[in-house]
């Protein structure tokens, strides 16, 4: 099923007369897929922040259309239906906590959609559980790590079940144990639960487990699909602004050299077991 569907989408930001603007999005058709998991790359001023905002309808198309199931984002009957189902994680958690406890940052999505109590206690006791922050539930978010305040951020968007959570470079402020850990409950939301996920992000290694990625360039999209497909591109990938995760390159690299290699790995233990192959003349 079809839960996200652009059809030449464009969209510029007002300039005035002489601060003229680039498109930021120019001609963009895709479909997204209930329970695909698609990263979206490109290099600073591609695109891919106020695509996200197009779909969550916090930007509207200049031209061409945006549909979230049938919902036209442009039709303001619709933009409740439309907030309730794409929700948006921000690069900066603090920018998106608001309550004095976490769980009560957690409940202020439900509680604005005027669930009733009991509803709302189960929400936002489930959402913690997911996340893994149910013994910080009377915590002050100010007191939590980074990570732990981006679990935060995603447990208050599961409060309101959407069925897309899209994160808007959401893991770029972390270190690398908490970008592991926000990156593991995502997949385990769109692999266990069949919440459609959209990763806008530049780090490499966080779309090796994607569906799907799309590549994004001054406002067009240039390559989408399977990662082992985009990223065997490297000479085009590297064209983008971006890079290839580093065992790809490894590889791009030992296969100019002459070695015989595949030219689609995409994770180290794809490349270990192919350089034991190929040293054990297999």
């Amino acid at each position: 099923m079809k839960i996200i569907r652009t059809c030449e989408l464009s969209y510029t930001y007002e300039g005035g007369e002489d601060s003229p603007t680039d498109p930021a999005i120019i001609d963009i058709s895709l479909e997204i897929k209930k329970g695909e998991f698609v990263s979206v790359l490109g290099r600073n001023g591609s695109g891919k922040s106020t695509l996200a905002k197009l779909f969550n309808a916090l930007l509207l198309p200049e031209e061409g259309t945006v549909f979230i199931y049938s919902y036209d984002t442009r039709d303001k009957n619709f933009l409740w239906e439309i907030r309730k189902t794409v929700g948006m994680v921000f690069q900066n958690p603090d920018n998106q906590i608001i309550g004095t406890t976490v769980e009560e940052d957690v409940a202020f999505g439900p509680e604005n959609m005027g669930i009733e109590s009991s509803e709302i206690r189960k929400r936002v006791d489930g959402a913690l559980l997911v996340v893994g922050l149910d013994e910080y539930a009377k915590r002050e978010p100010h007191m939590l790590s980074g990570g732990q305040k981006q679990r935060t951020a995603i447990a208050g968007i599961l409060a309101i079940k959407p069925d897309v959570i899209v994160l808007d470079e959401a893991t770029s402020m972390l270190d690398p144990t908490g970008r592991k850990e926000v990156m593991g409950i995502v997949k385990d939301l769109c692999r266990k639960d069949g919440i459609t996920v959209i990763n806008i992000t530049h780090i490499m290694d966080e779309t090796v487990d994607s569906d799907r990625v799309i590549i994004l360039d001054h406002g067009r999209l240039k390559l989408a699909g399977p990662p082992r497909d985009v990223f065997k591109k490297v000479d085009e990938v590297r064209g983008y602004g971006l890079d290839v995760p580093q065992i790809t390159c490894l590889f791009h690299e030992l296969r100019k050299c002459g070695y015989m290699l595949p030219d689609d790995v995409i994770t180290p233990e794809e490349g270990i077991k192919h350089i034991r192959s190929m040293i054990n003349g297999n």
